[in-house]
């Protein structure tokens, strides 16, 4: 499945402009990211609540049926699209970069009082966390724990491969991140 593509300065032209029309734009960041920091017009629907039902309860039959995706970098847009795939009367629009990419493009972003860091540098710090254990552990205790680094290791090569993070699913559930 593919989607359209649109850059970060070609989407916030037509922001500014409300030229949009009756198009949805979707915030697929966890709610603690978006209240952190958003753009204004945007509905927040969490990339792991993001299914059909919930989609079609956004898009009725007064919209045109062009969903524009944004997430933080675009690389839970591009997972939106697969998850999803093709659905009648849906024209997908990925945001190219984001929200990173709409404020390197000098777009103006909301910015909330909550503090929490991008579900990407989570997801960086638990795992640089998980290794660094691994290793202390196997040199302390029994070097059988070295197999603890090699398992994040092993599920980081993964994510790169599917672009499908397990990481961080489970640190989107968190408290911290609702």
């Amino acid at each position: 499945m593919t989607a359209q593509r649109i850059s970060a300065t070609n989407f916030l032209s037509l922001h500014n402009a409300n030229q949009l029309g009756d198009s949805v734009v979707l915030d697929i960041r966890s709610p603690a990211e978006v209240q952190r920091e958003s753009i204004g017009g945007c509905i927040c629907l969490p990339l792991q609540q993001l299914n059909e039902a919930a989609l079609r309860a956004q898009v009725t039959a007064d919209k045109s049926g062009k969903v524009y995706l944004l997430c933080q970098s675009g690389m839970r847009a591009d997972m939106a699209v697969r998850q999803l795939g093709q659905l009648p009367g849906i024209e997908w629009v990925i945001v190219d970069g984001g929200l990173n990419g709409i404020k390197n493009a000098g777009g103006a972003v909301t910015r909330g009082e909550r503090n929490t860091l991008p579900l990407e540098r989570q997801v960086r710090i638990a795992a640089g966390l998980v290794i660094v254990s691994g290793v202390a552990l196997g040199y302390a205790l029994n070097p059988a724990l070295y197999a603890v680094s090699g398992a994040v290791g092993a599920g980081l090569i993964f994510a790169g491969i599917t672009d499908r993070c397990g990481l961080a699913f489970l640190l989107a559930r968190m408290p911290w991140n609702t």
